[in-house]
């Protein structure tokens, strides 16, 4: 498929897949959308498994790469499973090394059949187009596919949490540290109070990153903020550290001058995400699926230009507390800390 792509001027050829969705993008000559329509249509209606324990030899391959063999993978992995006892955000995306290898091709296509159907996919195509022709061409193609049966709905909500989970991982790594506060989905007039909070803490606090919507936006998700201490600091002075900037939230207003900078960061990120087709089409196609709108894109930017200081203040102190927050720290083994101090003598 790949291939055939490529003859006919496909580039970016990928697919990708989250808690709350899986993509497929392609870039192609205008030309060739009838060709697209053709060839993803047979695939949605006719699946094939091809080599299929090949593939899923890939996938735990993949899996012992980017999570068993990967500190920050087995912290994210770990740290999740700790801050999700209910709802399947707990569960790995790529699932447990067991589960994978007990994976049949008849469980496999059921599951395809189940969630793979037309009344369960987003499409959206950006560029050179006529938009009455191409929606001709997806009913013509698509819409001859049978519905799948109605998507089954989870009922798993996660209770709320009632002290301060805390996690280490023993690896042979640097120490790296993860924090998560739980908080809403998607929507909620507070998840844009966060988006708020999130430009802050980047802005202003060094080597921090923070993630509004981990480990993904469709269920109420985490507030994560992760740091790697630079030597010879360590994770809890970084802790600490990040812990003072989180009460300076709750209690010192924002200048106007400050907050009017985060809004207009906030508000140009969005903007260049839109630049592109390709950046175009995934927001689209992300927010139609998760909010039920491709508006909500156009939405956000009035209800994020709409939060205060007063806002930020009030969120902080509502979610950004010790009972509802989980510490997932990646540590080095004792052996290898022996080690390393044997070194230091020595030298």
């Amino acid at each position: 498929m790949a291939l055939l792509y490529q003859r006919h001027g496909g580039v970016g050829l990928n697919a990708s897949t989250g808690k709350d969705i899986t993509r497929y993008v392609i870039s192609l000559p205008a030309n060739r959308l009838p060709l697209w329509a053709a060839l993803e249509s047979d695939r949605m209606a006719h699946p094939v498994l091809r080599e299929f324990y090949k593939e899923r030899g890939v996938v735990m391959e993949e899996r012992r790469l980017r999570t068993d063999d990967s500190p920050n993978g087995l912290l994210y992995e770990t740290f999740t499973s700790t801050a999700f006892q209910a709802h399947q955000y707990g569960v790995p995306t790529i699932g447990w090394g067991s589960d994978i290898l007990s994976l049949t091709p008849a469980a496999t296509e059921a599951f395809f059949k189940t969630y793979y159907g037309p009344n369960n996919a987003t499409v959206a195509i950006v560029g050179d187009i006529n938009p009455k022709e191409v929606i001709a061409l997806i009913e013509q193609t698509f819409g001859k596919i049978p519905a799948a049966p109605p998507i089954p709905s989870l009922v798993t909500e996660e209770p709320p949490q009632r002290g301060e989970r805390r996690v280490e991982i023993e690896f042979d790594a640097e120490p790296a540290l993860a924090i998560g506060y739980h908080k809403p989905t998607i929507g909620h007039p507070d998840d844009f109070v966060f988006d708020v909070i999130d430009e802050v803490l980047t802005e202003g606090v060094t080597s921090v990153m923070s993630d509004t919507n981990y480990p993904g936006v469709r269920a109420p998700n985490l507030f994560v903020i992760a740091a790697t201490p630079l030597a010879p600091h360590t994770t809890e002075e970084v802790e600490a550290a990040i812990y003072e900037e989180l009460d300076r939230l709750k209690t010192e207003p924002i200048s106007a001058k400050e907050f009017e900078r985060v809004l207009n960061g906030l508000d140009a990120d969005l903007v260049r995400s839109l630049r592109s087709n390709s950046g175009l089409a995934s927001q689209l196609a992300f927010y139609q699926t998760v909010a039920g709108t491709w508006r909500y894109v156009l939405n956000a930017r009035d209800r994020i230009a709409a939060v205060t200081p007063a806002d930020v203040q009030r969120v902080a102190a509502q979610y950004l507390t010790k009972p509802n927050r989980t510490v997932g720290v990646l540590v080095k083994k004792a052996q290898d800390k022996k080690m390393a101090a044997a070194g230091e003598v020595a030298r």
